[in-house]
């Protein structure tokens, strides 16, 4: 019998210790941000597969953000507040924590069922999901727990899907084209692909925080002349003048900061698409690596990537009001019929009105949310365009990334400057706005009841 028992206890023991290493594991599975950001890389891919605008981008990055955010809050309450309820249109999400959910498995589950939903190429996201789960489920999740926690996931989804369905987005998709006229100073299509002007009616999507597209009007462009000594022929003057006597710097910054979705190349006859990320996908690659660099853990960076994603959907929105109000010709068009007949900018002009500039508005809007999130001066290492052939920049804050973003499109030459310093002030308002009326912190979102 003394021999028995000698042999039992090691061999619970070894069972006691085997059963809390498996529950350990388990609840480790997912501790960072990595898996939200391979998924949100996935995205990204897919948006340039399916070439989508930065506009139409940034509103596909806010939802899929929003519905991971929105269930990192709802199981942790005491250091979370759900931004649903908070934003416009919306209402809190009435579905049930289950007790046996695995939070991070959920959240990502919420991602992919909404990321999906809003993109083309369904079955991109589908496979990437499905590795990643069958990569999870080999971490000891308990079959129960896993499908708890997806079906819980997929649950706040399909809000977040009935709320985006309410944004005018599918309505907007049937509003009649931007007519082209001769009207001196307008836009026209610019070579090569001469393409028809993206989104003239995306003022009238739903924002979720601005009180409407036109709230933050901005200095319009100077008034359109094409005497020598006026304004508008000077500014376009200085555009022709910068690309003269750019610096190295100058053209590397251009080019890293390019993010054209719509760019074409020509041979002989021969005319194809160059895929690029858009200028909201950097900026949420900027969000993941910031979130890593500052040791954050899965809520933190989902917290980034809804908060960022956001910033980005309201200062396209606010800019691309704009762009459709001035109508601004593009400084290609303008040097060539007034200047230079031969001038051709060192980036292709992208299919949308001058004024103002959408990486000016997005990146400072962008830029204002991730100082507030982690201060300003938080040293990045920018990697997220190395996959698109273009090589690190780092940068020791989030506002000279901005800054650095903003006058890219002027040494790009499909900018006037005042389409850059006042799109970064339409960025700084809409960033400071954000701020003031939502929070993801449960005592700000109480003071202001």
């Amino acid at each position: 019998m003394r021999t028995f028992r000698i042999l039992v206890i090691p061999v619970l023991l070894s069972l006691m210790i085997f059963s809390c290493q498996e529950k350990k594991d388990y609840s480790q599975a997912i501790t960072d941000g990595s898996y939200f950001t391979k998924a949100q890389n996935r995205v990204t891919e897919t948006i340039i597969h399916d070439i989508f605008s930065p506009p139409v981008a940034a509103r596909i990055y806010s939802y899929s953000s929003l519905a991971a955010y929105e269930v990192a809050a709802a199981t942790d309450p005491t250091n979370y507040a759900p931004l649903m309820g908070q934003l416009n249109g919306s209402e809190p999400l009435d579905v049930k924590v289950p007790e046996n959910v695995y939070a991070p498995l959920a959240a990502l589950a919420a991602y992919y069922h909404v990321g999906t939903a809003l993109i083309f190429s369904e079955e991109k996201m589908n496979e990437h999901r499905d590795a990643v789960f069958a990569e999870l489920q080999e971490k000891g999740i308990p079959e129960d727990v896993f499908e708890s926690s997806v079906n819980y996931g997929q649950e706040v989804g399909k809000k977040i899907i009935e709320y985006a369905k309410k944004d005018n987005y599918h309505q907007s998709r049937s509003f009649p084209k931007y007519t082209v006229t001769n009207e001196p100073g307008t836009w026209q299509p610019t070579p090569p692909a001469y393409m028809e002007a993206v989104e003239p009616h995306w003022n009238k999507i739903r924002t979720f925080v601005l009180d409407s597209a036109s709230q933050f009007k901005i200095a319009p462009p100077p008034p359109f002349s094409t005497d020598p000594n006026s304004e508008f022929f000077k500014r376009a003057l200085e555009v022709v003048e910068i690309q003269k006597n750019m610096t190295p710097d100058q053209k590397d910054i251009a080019m890293f900061w390019d993010c054209n979705p719509y760019k074409m190349n020509v041979k002989g006859h021969v005319m194809f698409a160059e895929k690029k990320i858009t200028p909201g996908g950097h900026w949420m690659g900027i969000a993941s690596i910031a979130s890593a660099a500052a040791g954050k853990d899965w809520r933190g960076t989902v917290e980034a990537l809804a908060m960022t994603a956001i910033s980005l959907n309201e200062a396209f929105i606010a800019c691309w009001d704009e762009k459709y109000r001035s109508r601004t010709i593009r400084p290609e068009t303008y040097i060539n019929q007034h200047i230079d007949e031969n001038w051709v900018p060192l980036l292709q002009t992208p299919p949308f009105p001058e004024h103002t500039s959408g990486h000016s508005v997005a990146s400072t809007a962008a830029s204002y949310t991730l100082a507030q999130l982690f201060g300003d001066q938080l040293h990045i290492v920018d990697s997220t365009e190395v996959a698109y052939g273009l090589p690190i920049r780092e940068f020791d804050s989030f506002s000279q990334a901005a800054a650095e973003a903003a006058i890219s499109r002027f040494y790009g030459g499909i900018h006037y400057m005042p389409a850059i310093e006042e799109g970064s002030k339409q960025g700084q308002k809409v960033g400071e706005l954000i701020w003031q009326k939502i929070s993801t912190k449960p005592e700000r979102v109480a003071m202001k009841k």
